[in-house]
């Protein structure tokens, strides 16, 4: 039996379309030199017949340039009788293949140009090499003022081409904010506004919102939408918690996080207020929370609570918690200083198996009134 190929969609890759881009560039830096001959006169007097006078030494693009000005150079059209200035420019380094441009100019006194040649690209094989125009202007029409002759050279020089990859415009970053959202259920809480349940603890109502609760604790959820739905839906009692507690405990269903006087270390408030939270909590399926009151009361531990939250963490099924309130209560001495608070006793009649598993680790097993 055949069977036709098949093909899927899986299998296939999907290439988002990627455009780049590369430009041909040729680097180009460009200088110039003016060369002034004074007391013009004179001086080509003491040149001869296919000398020349030399400028100084000028730099363009990383090499060393000269002038180079004939002023008695005959044609080589033996027609042509008359004398003409000769004008090059130079390379003075010792450079090969050196590719530029020039532009030699003789200027009047305002230093406009009245003659000029141009060329290029040349290349300058090796230093000494030198380029220009050996008839660049008869003597004859040469101008001078105050018997001084002005040229101008400038040269470019071109480098090697080569292709770059265009740069792709960098996009702005954008941060966004950080979220908010338990910033405004706060103040929905605090507003009451769209409130559709309300609860009395100790005397005191509290308003809120049945979806929220809901979304939050399964507890709730199952109170205000299941089969354990409350006959009275505009006002529930919370019986077995104080106000304080309850408004604590729906602060962090709305924010996240704990009532701002939790956060103070060694406050002994703080840790009464961490323990009942935490009661609440487990009663009201919040994990999260719980962790936070079991961690909280970790670090806040001392010989006066030690005994009431190892008896709330046996209660509660909280066994890290449970075991770091063994942990401190580590040596005799420490037990007995525990022994004298008035949580011994709380724990003595609320968890009888605890206190046995305590005294039986440090062989206090005569101690049954302590």
């Amino acid at each position: 039996m055949s069977h036709s190929p098949s093909h899927s969609s899986s299998s296939q890759s999907i290439h988002c379309p990627v455009e780049t881009s590369s430009a041909w560039v040729m680097d180009k830096l460009s200088g110039s030199h003016r060369f002034e001959i004074n007391s013009y006169s004179q001086a080509t007097k003491l040149v001869g017949n296919g000398d020349y006078i030399k400028s100084a030494i000028f730099y363009v693009g990383g090499h060393a340039w000269t002038i180079r000005y004939y002023p008695h150079n005959y044609p080589n059209n033996y027609m042509d009788s008359e004398t003409y200035v000769g004008l090059f420019v130079e390379l003075a380094s010792d450079a090969t293949n050196v590719r530029a441009l020039y532009n030699l100019e003789l200027l009047d006194q305002n230093r406009d140009s009245v003659s000029r040649a141009q060329a290029g690209p040349v290349t300058f094989a090796y230093g000494g090499q030198y380029h220009g125009n050996s008839c660049f202007v008869k003597v004859a029409s040469l101008i001078l003022k105050d018997d001084c002759l002005t040229v101008r050279c400038t040269v470019t020089v071109l480098k090697e081409p080569r292709a770059v990859e265009s740069k792709i415009p960098m996009i702005p970053s954008i941060t966004a904010p950080p979220s908010d959202l338990h910033q405004h259920l706060e103040q929905l809480l605090e507003s009451g506004e769209g409130a559709d349940v309300t609860f009395e603890v100790c005397g005191t109502t509290f308003g809120a919102h049945r979806c929220v609760l809901a979304a939050r604790s399964p507890v709730f959820k199952a109170q205000l939408f299941g089969q354990m739905k409350e006959k009275n839906m505009q006002c529930i009692k919370i019986e077995e918690m104080d106000d304080a507690v309850f408004k604590a405990l729906l602060h962090f269903i709305y924010s996240d996080s704990v009532p701002p006087e939790m956060e103070e270390p060694q406050n002994s408030s703080s840790t009464v207020m961490a323990q009942h939270l935490l009661s609440a909590a487990d009663r009201y399926e919040l994990k999260r929370l719980k962790l936070i009151c079991e961690e909280k009361l970790c670090q806040n531990m001392d010989v006066e609570t030690v005994a009431t939250t190892l008896a709330l963490a046996e209660q509660h099924f909280c066994d890290r918690l449970k075991a770091a309130c063994l942990e401190f209560i580590a040596s005799p001495e420490k037990l007995i200083a525990v022994a004298l608070t008035d949580g011994f006793d709380h724990l003595k009649k609320s968890c009888p198996y605890v206190l046995k598993e305590l005294l039986e680790k440090f062989g206090f097993l005569s101690v049954k009134e302590a």
